[in-house]
């Protein structure tokens, strides 16, 4: 069954006859009347009752018509989708919690705004999974906080990070491990978290083992275990303007080497898709920056 058979399929039916579906598809009466018949053919069912010059549909027209108008759409949207220079269809974005939480929702209704056609679609996970999705094609694009060393995928950074070291806000000043009270656990996402991984090389450049190690599964949970006294953490800068509390919060600054973490746009080197480029300038625009040139 070929698209253009249900396009003249449709036009007979919209119309209501074979004479003015031909003149709406400038097309000879003869061959429109053709095209349905091959398509009985094909379908075995008649899909018209003809009584005169009037055609009716029969059951079975009305069972294709339902069907025809959905492969009609979707031929459209993929058409649509394919083409390189307009953003359209699903846009699949990998961001780390801290990231989503705190640097998109900006960027994102701009970018929604600005692209109604794209559907925007948000996973929030680990940054090395999210590589791996780019790259398998599960993900269009990613923000992530790690290298992106693959040859086969391009980057470009979005964001600098600040990373400080919260406790209570009564704790001493920490300038190193070893001003970490005893008691405190250290509060941090899944072994596969970049911020994680940067903690416990900051304790290991000391030669400190780290102490107990909790693992939580949000920003506003390790903040508010934090506050409480219950531990020390190692969180982005930019997250603690969303905590109410703040001021239970203290903050300690860590050395340049640890300081900052740079945030990228990733996607897959031969896919440059309209609606990813779409999404690059998006979001260095937001953050007040020219587009960096990909490397």
């Amino acid at each position: 069954m070929e698209l253009s058979d249900l396009q003249v399929f449709k036009a007979v039916v919209q119309m209501g006859g074979i004479v003015r579906a031909a003149e709406s598809l400038h097309r000879a009466q003869s061959s429109v009347t053709a095209r349905i018949q091959a398509l009985e053919e094909k379908l075995a069912a008649p899909l018209f009752i003809r009584e005169g010059r009037r055609l009716q549909l029969a059951p079975a027209g009305r069972v294709l018509l339902q069907y025809a108008d959905r492969l009609l759409d979707l031929a459209k949207e993929a058409t649509e989708a394919v083409k390189l220079d307009q953003p359209s269809g699903v846009l699949r974005l990998g961001a780390m919690e801290s990231t989503a939480a705190v640097r998109l929702p900006q960027p994102l209704g701009v970018f929604h705004d600005a692209h109604p056609d794209v559907t925007l679609e948000l996973y929030i996970g680990d940054p090395t999974d999210h590589t791996r999705q780019v790259l398998n094609g599960e993900l269009d694009a990613a923000l992530i906080a790690i290298p992106a060393s693959d040859k086969r995928l391009a980057s470009v950074p979005v964001y600098e990070e600040e990373m400080v070291l919260i406790s209570e806000a009564k704790h001493p000043p920490i300038a190193s491990p070893r001003d970490i009270d005893a008691t405190k656990a250290l509060l941090a996402f899944h072994p596969g978290c970049p911020h994680r991984k940067r903690f416990e090389d900051w304790f290991a450049r000391s030669r400190v083992a780290p102490r107990q190690m909790v693992e939580m599964g949000s920003y506003h949970a390790i903040l508010g275990c934090v506050a409480i006294g219950m531990g020390v953490a190692l969180v982005p800068a930019s997250v603690l303007g969303t905590y109410a509390e703040r001021a239970r919060l203290g903050v300690h600054k860590l050395s340049p080497k640890f300081r900052h973490a740079q945030t990228r746009l990733i996607w897959r080197r031969d896919a440059p898709q309209a609606k990813i480029v779409a999404l690059r300038k998006v979001l260095v625009e937001q953050v007040g920056k020219k587009a960096v040139p990909v490397r």
